[in-house]
């Protein structure tokens, strides 16, 4: 009932931009061209978690793009996972190196909370991996987002914590779904080819790391450990933003 009430309301109410307030535009050229306007790019936190994959970014978490994703995250704007979406998709693409042969993509977003997912009425990762993978497909790259990952035990809420206290948190939360585990280990009738493509870990924001790099290990254990680290078949990571000091490590 409240994803059907969160759906109707941004249809029926009136907008203004998510990002700077604007009236009568969901999301003005301004704000637009801070999730859109720039190359992603590769973004690393400091410290790096012990298992962070190379993660690539679209923007910095700050401002206009900070407002978007807190509008479609805690504010039901369903309305925004497009842009979103399509901002996830140029970092997919930054880092699987396409244009140039990657080959299909399989997206695997990070798993939200069961409690923060019924709170909120929606689980706003899945919702920007689907729009990216559509936004991919447009593009003539074969991509697919699947749910594959899901908290095995619950976690405390991240609000707060220093990195070390995250890892910790997160140490083992994660595992693969069962259907999950088939794809990735023996592959699935249908899917197949996606289990020879390129995992890309996808979530909406990069802090310490600490979550990607738990979603890292939980993947690279169905396909053979350290295997993940390196060629064709390794795991990589995108999102939407990244904090702005992890853009200035890799200015350096």
């Amino acid at each position: 009932m409240r994803k059907a009430w969160l759906e109707g309301a941004g249809l029926l109410l009136p907008v203004a931009c998510a990002g700077c307030g604007r009236p009568r535009t969901e999301l003005c050229a301004a704000c637009r061209a801070a999730l859109h306007g720039a190359q992603a790019r590769p973004v690393r936190p400091s410290p790096r978690p012990p298992g962070l994959p190379p993660v690539y970014a679209a923007a910095p978490y700050e401002n206009a793009v900070r407002a978007v994703l807190l509008a479609h995250k805690e504010r039901g704007a369903l309305g925004l996972a497009g842009v979103l979406g399509r901002a996830l998709a140029g970092s997919v693409r930054a880092c699987a190196g396409w244009p140039g042969g990657a080959g299909p993509l399989l997206l695997v977003p990070v798993p939200s909370a069961r409690s923060s997912t019924a709170a909120r009425g929606h689980d706003p990762v899945r919702r920007i991996a689907a729009a990216a993978a559509r936004d991919l497909r447009r593009e003539g790259l074969p991509a697919e987002a699947l749910p594959l990952l899901r908290q095995r035990r619950a976690v405390a809420d991240q609000a707060g914590l220093g990195a070390r206290q995250r890892r910790a948190n997160l140490a083992g939360a994660l595992e693969l779904t069962a259907a999950g585990g088939r794809l990735l280990r023996r592959g699935a009738p249908g899917q197949g080819h996606l289990r020879l493509g390129r995992v890309i870990l996808v979530d909406d924001l990069l802090t310490t790391g600490s979550t990607l790099a738990e979603a890292a290990r939980a993947v690279g254990e169905a396909r053979g450990g350290g295997r993940e680290s390196s060629g064709h078949g390794a795991c990589r990571a995108a999102v939407v933003a990244a904090s702005p000091s992890a853009f200035e490590i890799n200015r350096n």
